[in-house]
C-alpha cells in the first residue's frame, strides 16, 4: 500500500478519485458530518480515516483538494498545519489562490469521472518539483498530460474535464434517434455501448478525420447521416461548448 492520500470534500470527484487510488493507498477523507463520511466508506467497499473538517490536520501529507471552487475560502482556515503536496481538483481556482492553504508544493489537476474506472484524462499543472509525483498519482487511475500554464489547463477542462457530459448527450442523443427510427431502447443502448467502446480503441491511433473518410463511401448511409450532422451544426456546437466552459473556468479565479 503507497502514501496515504488526504480527500478534502466527499463528493462525487473525491469518490472517483478515492476509488481509484484506494487499490494502492491509505484513504484519509475530511468532511462536514461523520454520516456523509460512513457512506463514503460504504459506498467505497473499503475502510478509510474519517475525519470531520474541525479535526483536520494536513501537515506533512499528500493533499487532494476536492470541494466546491466557492467553497474554498470557508474551508481553508479548518485546514491546520502545511501540506507536503496540495492537488486540486478545483475548476478555475488559480495556483496563486490555492496559497490560502499550506502546502510546501503546488498542482493542480483536472481529472473526469472515469477515474473511478481507473480510465480518467487528468491535466495537471504547477510546481515542477512535483511533476513526476503528480504523474505517478494520477497515473493510478488513467492518461495524464502535464501543461506548461495555468491557461492550457482551463482549455484542457473544458475539453477533457467536461468533454464526459458532452458525449453523454451525444451518446443519448444517438440512442433517442435509433429509437425513433424503430429499434427498441435495450437494443439501441448495447449498440451505442458497443460503438463508444471499439471507438475508444480507434482513435487512439487514428486521426479523426482520417477516420472519418474511412467509414464514409460516397452516396452511403453515413455520408447521409454526416450531412444531417452538419446542417445541425454539431462542429460548431461542440467548439462553442469548448468555448463557453473555457470562459466559465476563467470567470470562477
Amino acid at each position: 500500500m503507497g502514501k496515504a492520500i488526504t480527500f478534502i470534500g466527499n463528493g462525487k470527484m473525491a469518490f472517483a478519485l478515492a476509488k481509484g487510488l484506494s487499490k494502492t493507498h491509505a484513504i484519509e477523507v475530511v468532511g462536514r458530518s461523520l454520516h456523509s463520511l460512513e457512506s463514503f466508506e460504504n459506498s467505497l467497499g473499503k475502510p478509510i480515516q474519517k475525519t470531520l473538517y474541525a479535526d483536520a490536520n494536513i501537515n506533512a501529507k499528500t493533499v487532494v483538494l476536492c470541494v466546491k471552487p466557492a467553497n474554498l475560502s470557508e474551508i481553508a482556515p479548518y485546514l491546520k498545519g502545511r501540506a507536503s503536496q496540495l492537488y486540486s481538483v478545483l475548476a478555475g481556482i488559480p495556483l496563486e489562490s490555492l496559497r490560502a492553504v499550506s502546502s510546501d508544493t503546488y498542482c493542480r489537476a483536472m481529472p473526469n469521472l472515469a477515474a473511478e474506472s481507473g480510465a480518467s484524462m487528468t491535466s495537471l499543472v504547477g510546481d515542477e518539483s512535483i511533476a513526476s509525483d503528480a504523474v505517478a498519482l494520477f497515473e493510478t487511475i488513467g492518461k495524464t498530460l502535464w501543461l506548461g500554464s495555468e491557461k492550457e489547463l482551463d482549455i484542457a477542462t473544458a475539453l477533457a474535464g467536461s468533454g464526459p457530459a458532452y458525449l453523454a448527450l451525444i451518446a443519448e442523443a444517438l440512442c433517442d434517434g435509433a429509437v425513433r427510427e424503430g429499434l427498441k431502447r435495450d437494443d439501441a443502448m448495447v449498440l451505442m455501448r458497443g460503438l463508444f467502446e471499439g471507438f475508444s480503441t480507434l482513435i487512439q491511433s487514428i486521426h479523426p478525420a482520417l477516420l472519418k473518410d474511412n467509414v464514409m463511401s460516397p452516396g452511403g448511409t453515413t455520408a447521409a447521416g454526416y450531412g444531417a450532422l452538419e446542417k445541425g451544426k454539431v462542429r460548431e456546437g461542440c467548439m462553442e461548448a469548448i468555448r463557453a466552459a473555457h470562459e466559465r473556468a476563467k470567470s470562477l479565479k
